[in-house]
């Protein structure tokens, strides 16, 4: 893919002062400092750069070499690799960082690294003198398709996943799929779990994107050939498409926003995905992996309420199956996923509201409160256990 097949994604949200370009195509880690420079300006003159010893070991070099070919100097800053590491401490010591390196109201961050490093360093970034601009790289795919488009930013907690954050939009946002050669194979299948989802509340255009970009990954494992790289160029290009054009409706998923457009709809699957994680400390499951679970257990709870045919969960499933073997999750204790659940911060008026599918494209918000007694109970408890999965 040359760079005149980069994809340019515009992404405008309301009440924002500019729209921001989200770059998805091949080799364009060349041209950050270009990229940079052009979403913020020709004053640019400071960025801090931070990611984690494993990402920029790869590609730190490189982002810094084009960073000075543009005339922009940067400091760089390394924090943990791995969910565990999402955490007020490492946002902490980020802001220590920051102020360290001077970093002022007209220098920005830029992270590069996946879900953890940008939403980490985006909440910083955030915070730091109320704010600094942000350009995201993310180099990973679930990162590429979700954490790094909308304006999410946050940490983990001892009492949840994602319930410390903010919203800050990046200028700009780097998605080169050159980058995801290097990428750990659970990795790649945690980022096509999610795009699953994606699919799953979009419809049959996006699920069948998906199938395409899960065929190309099982035909070319490292992602190498131009050809795969052109389909998930593409394929990212349309789930980030898709995902703005939620945002633009709903910038910071208004609390009373239900419609199958609300940002809440995004939640799918994440809702028992956040329980699973936090239950197991944030290291047994890949994010990704835990949304597939995730899908599926909205799934079958859609079917059990009578919402969703049997032919679409075996549709859905069958997509799942394909990108790969799930960690299994018989041995993770009931008692502490169902604990996890009620501090979900998707809950409203003391219920979850849980995003759950009427059919492929037709999500929809339902509170646990007008479901039968016990209904979550009942299906979390064969969910969790080995003889009926």
């Amino acid at each position: 893919m040359t760079e005149s097949e980069t994809i340019k994604v515009g992404v405008r949200i309301p009440g924002e002062t500019a729209e921001y370009q989200i770059l998805c195509g091949s080799g364009l880690l060349e041209n950050t400092g270009e990229v940079v420079r052009a979403a913020l300006g020709g004053d640019v003159r400071r960025v801090a750069v931070v990611s984690n010893r494993k990402v920029f070991g790869l590609y730190g070099e490189q982002v810094e070499r084009s960073l000075k070919r543009g005339g922009i100097s940067a400091e760089s800053f390394l924090i943990g690799d791995g969910e565990r590491f999402k955490t007020l401490r490492t946002a902490e010591k980020i802001l220590g960082f920051l102020n360290t390196a001077g970093i002022k109201r007209g220098d920005a961050v830029i992270t590069l690294g996946g879900g953890v490093v940008g939403d980490a360093a985006g909440f910083a970034a955030s915070l730091h003198l109320r704010g600094v601009r942000l350009v995201q790289i993310p180099t990973t795919l679930l990162a590429m398709i979700d954490s790094s488009v909308g304006g999410k930013t946050g940490v983990n907690s001892s009492f949840g996943k994602n319930l410390i954050g903010t919203f800050h939009q990046p200028a700009a946002v780097i998605a080169d799929v050159s980058v995801l050669a290097t990428l750990d194979p659970r990795e790649m299948s945690a980022g096509l779990f999610e795009a699953v989802k994606h699919g799953a509340i979009s419809g049959e255009k996006l699920l069948r994107t998906t199938e395409k970009m899960i065929v190309a990954r099982n035909r070319d494992p490292r992602l190498n050939g131009a050809e795969t790289q052109a389909v998930f160029a593409k394929g990212i290009a349309e789930h980030v498409r898709f995902k703005a054009s939620i945002v633009k409706g709903d910038a910071r998923e208004a609390v009373t926003a239900t419609g199958n457009r609300s940002r809440k709809i995004l939640n799918f699957g994440h809702t028992l995905a956040h329980a699973l994680e936090l239950a197991t400390g944030y290291r047994y499951l890949k994010h990704g992996e835990a949304v597939g679970h995730g899908v599926q257990f909205a799934a079958e709870l859609s079917k059990r309420l009578e919402l969703l045919p049997a032919n679409s969960i075996k549709s859905l499933n069958d997509v799942v199956h394909r990108v790969g073997n799930l960690p299994p999750v018989d041995k993770i204790g009931f008692e502490a996923v169902f604990s996890a659940l009620s501090n979900d911060k998707k809950s409203h008026g003391g219920s979850i509201d849980w995003v759950l599918l009427e059919g492929i494209g037709r999500p929809v918000i339902v509170s646990e409160s007008t479901f039968p007694r016990g209904t979550v109970l009942k299906q979390l408890k064969a969910f969790l256990s080995p003889t009926q999965r």
